[in-house]
């Protein structure tokens, strides 16, 4: 494994929203992302003007030895094929790291107003930006039928649980 470690610092936290880890149901949830009172409002500027946000946040209720560096079967269900560490997108993984697209719904001061963020209150945010639709997937997107099944209730709104 590489020995280069570099240090990263929280942007900001998620406020509200959800208050536990799941694996379905996150739609429909409200949270505020607040910028660390670090960075100057002027940081912000202009992030009003996009629908969704790009946020790269840190599994913090994860712990660090519930890594898995094996190939296992999503959710433990042996129906679906056992697939590498790098192919899931939980806590499992080695910086504990998850990329999510909320939509952004306003902006007060250093409060981003979003929905559909699946972080938990108290996430620490390690990196955000308005999500660009010239920088998403070019082409088609190909998978195999194992995620729509898994996320079938993905998206679905928290109050339908």
């Amino acid at each position: 494994m590489p020995t280069d470690a570099f240090e990263v610092r929280p942007v900001a936290y998620v406020v509200g929203g959800h208050s536990k880890p799941a694996d379905d149901f996150q739609g429909g949830v409200r949270s505020i992302i607040r910028l660390d009172e670090e960075y100057p409002l002027e940081t912000l500027q202009g992030i009003e003007e996009f629908s969704h946000l790009v946020v790269t946040w840190h599994f913090h209720l994860a712990s660090p030895t519930d890594v898995a560096l094996h190939a296992r079967s999503p959710r433990n269900n042996a129906d679906w094929p056992a697939t590498g560490t790098f192919v899931h997108r939980n806590h499992r993984r080695p910086n504990q790291l998850a990329t999510s697209f909320p939509r952004l719904l306003s902006v007060e001061g250093r409060d981003l107003h979003v929905t559909d963020l699946d972080a938990v209150d108290g996430t620490p945010v390690i990196d955000l930006a308005p999500y660009f639709r010239e920088m998403g997937p070019r082409g088609a997107v190909r998978e195999p039928s194992w995620p729509t099944e898994m996320l079938g209730d993905y998206w679905r709104d928290a109050d339908s649980r």
